[in-house]
């Protein structure tokens, strides 16, 4: 242990307003101003509050508790607090940002009992080992963390601005897609591209898996506009058994169920299974247009969708969707702008990761 440091109880170094916090189901809350927490964040906002005043909470039930999920954060001010979350009050002789990046670090389940609906008993919690460091260590450390962690929240806010600039880049060269005020000829996509759908090759053939060629599922799909590579990969065997289509590069991804309306470009070749009716562009239409003409028409999209087990839009319907069509040369305009804020976003991911792996060295450092 670090020199001058000492490990104390958490039970030890905080009250626990455990004892005052009150539920509210959701048919009995009134809607206010007042964040409303649970395990994990603000469930709601209701009319009044129970706490004011600054206070580290941990999740009881249905939160994470694996090293660098949000285990614990901070609230402050009025608020409302239900029983899924301890709530702390920490003593003045320790730090509650300390506390809180030394419980999101860590592991913490050790701790947690209960095998159909794990838990974070009150007990449990005030026996975790806590670092205690000098006052003046204690906010030197939150001081660096924090600095660090700002830097992330930063370069992470922009990248959603660069996406939002390219939403915005799109609406002033082609106009709203739902008006069409830009007065573009409309056709439905089977004039203008080819939709092509996919399956699964049989999971108990081993000769069908681990192959050369790639082959996405809608679950892979995170929000990146592009994708490289995919999980798990199959054989010529399986392509050729499985009838399947090959999805050249360029290809827009359009997921058709579970769930419907994420959507992405292919980077490289590929296959997809049956959750996907995917654009293929003709020489009338750019993939990059084409996305974006797509990307956060979820709910649009969800409407298109039938069945009684699950909603999935079909073939057909896929083929009916109606876009705007303008000049390639203007749309490829386009691709180019997309392309120079890729390769900003590219370098601010790569910054992200740089100072991830920084921030978390120096917390296994302090912590470990």
């Amino acid at each position: 242990m670090k020199q001058g440091w000492e490990i104390k109880k958490l039970g030890e170094v905080c009250e626990i307003l455990d004892h005052l916090r009150v539920p509210i189901t959701k048919k009995d809350r009134r809607e206010g101003v007042y964040p409303y927490y649970g395990a994990s964040g603000v469930q709601d906002y209701v009319d009044s509050y129970i706490f004011d005043g600054r206070y580290l909470l941990v999740g009881e039930d249905g939160a994470k508790w694996g090293a660098n999920d949000k285990s614990a954060y901070i609230i402050e001010g009025k608020s409302w607090v239900n029983n899924h979350a301890h709530i702390l009050k920490l003593n003045d002789n320790i730090s509650d940002r300390l506390v809180e990046y030394y419980l999101v670090s860590k592991d913490l389940s050790e701790y947690i009992t209960g095998a159909v609906v794990p838990k974070l008993t009150q007990q449990a919690l005030r026996s975790i080992p806590i670092p205690v460091p000098p006052i003046a260590e204690q906010e030197r450390i939150v001081e660096e963390l924090d600095c660090l962690s700002g830097v992330i929240e930063k370069k992470r806010k922009q990248l959603k601005e660069l996406d939002a600039l390219a939403e915005s880049i799109f609406y002033t060269m082609f106009g709203a897609p739902i008006t069409n005020d830009k007065g573009w000829e409309v056709r439905p996509l089977k004039d203008v591209a080819e939709i092509i759908g996919g399956s699964t090759p049989k999971t108990n053939i081993e000769e069908y898996w681990n192959g050369s060629n790639y082959w996405v599922t809608p679950a892979e799909l995170h929000g990146a506009r592009y994708i490289e590579s995919t999980e798990r990969c199959i054989t010529d065997e399986a392509v050729q058994k499985t009838h399947l289509n090959l999805l050249p590069i360029g290809s827009v991804l359009l997921s058709s169920r579970a769930p419907i309306g994420k959507v992405c470009i292919t980077r490289v070749p590929m296959y997809s299974n049956q959750g996907f009716k995917n654009v293929v562009c003709s020489d009338k239409l750019h993939p990059e247009y084409v996305y974006q003409y797509l990307f956060g028409k979820t709910e649009y999209l969800n409407s298109l969708g039938t069945g009684a087990t699950f909603k999935e839009i079909s073939k057909a319907t896929t083929e009916k969707i109606t876009i705007p069509i303008p000049p390639i040369s203007l749309q490829q305009e386009f691709a180019e702008k997309i392309e120079k804020i890729e390769q900003q976003k590219k370098l601010i991911k790569r910054s992200i990761e740089e100072t991830e792996t920084l921030f978390n060295s120096r917390m296994d450092y302090y912590f470990n």
